[in-house]
């Protein structure tokens, strides 16, 4: 077998931001162009919209996974189903929200489960900060999963504490179930669901399924010939 040669390949240059410029700046979001250096060592831009609230934090805001446990009954994930302008449509989504100043992302959880949904939970586990639409913005947000005691008294009948507006509905789905239960909501209602709770969805069933799938990769003929060689 004769000797292979390494292809060279082109001499990367180390990618880095050169200058910002601010074109349009509103209330909560801010618009701009970034000028950054690419692995050829080319200059090039990018428009950018960024939040225009963030001051200091980790990341501009928090995502909740709640998940409510009641004795003798499913788990369930709790949802907020609301009208995003942006899309035009209403959207069910985890809960969410910004992070306040000097505030953490748990309590920064915790503080926006009981203002969207009424539940009051503990801290189950945090992520590190997660980028949201990298291509887009540099938003990013912390994941934090809650439990919720069901049976306890304050959980028993929540009330939500919604901000001036906000008008949220929330869905508890039953956690076993959950994309089909997501599908179902989406031809009845035309909603759409957020990439988050699709993908939290997603990985559920993969989880729930596929441990039990035989593996089989297909060959083409000369290679399946050649493994018996």
């Amino acid at each position: 077998m004769e000797n292979q040669q390494p292809v060279d390949s082109p001499r990367k240059t180390e990618q880095f931001i050169i200058s910002e410029e601010l074109i349009a700046e509103g209330k909560w979001v801010t618009f701009g162009k970034t000028t950054y250096m690419d692995p050829t060592g080319k200059t090039r831009t990018w428009e950018t919209v960024k939040r225009a609230t963030r001051k200091g934090q980790s990341a501009d805001g928090v995502t909740i996974i709640p998940v409510l446990q009641r004795t003798l009954r499913d788990e369930c994930i709790v949802l907020v189903k609301q009208f995003r302008p942006p899309m035009g449509s209403h959207c069910l989504e985890f809960p969410a929200g910004l992070i306040d100043d000097n505030e953490s992302p748990e309590a920064a959880a915790l503080r926006e489960l009981e203002e969207e949904t009424g539940y009051k939970g503990d801290i189950a586990k945090g992520s590190p900060v997660l980028c949201t639409g990298p291509g887009l913005s540099n938003c990013a947000t912390h994941i934090v999963t809650v439990t919720i005691n069901g049976d306890e008294a304050e959980n028993a009948r929540p009330k939500a504490k919604p901000g001036d507006g906000e008008f949220v509905e929330v869905i508890s789905l039953p956690e076993n179930d959950l994309m089909n239960r997501l599908e179902a909501l989406v031809a009845e209602e035309h909603l759409t669901v957020d990439a988050r709770v699709y993908s939290y969805a997603l990985a559920l069933k993969h989880a729930n399924t596929k441990p039990f799938e035989v593996p089989f990769l297909k060959f083409s003929g000369q290679r399946r010939a050649a493994m018996f060689l």
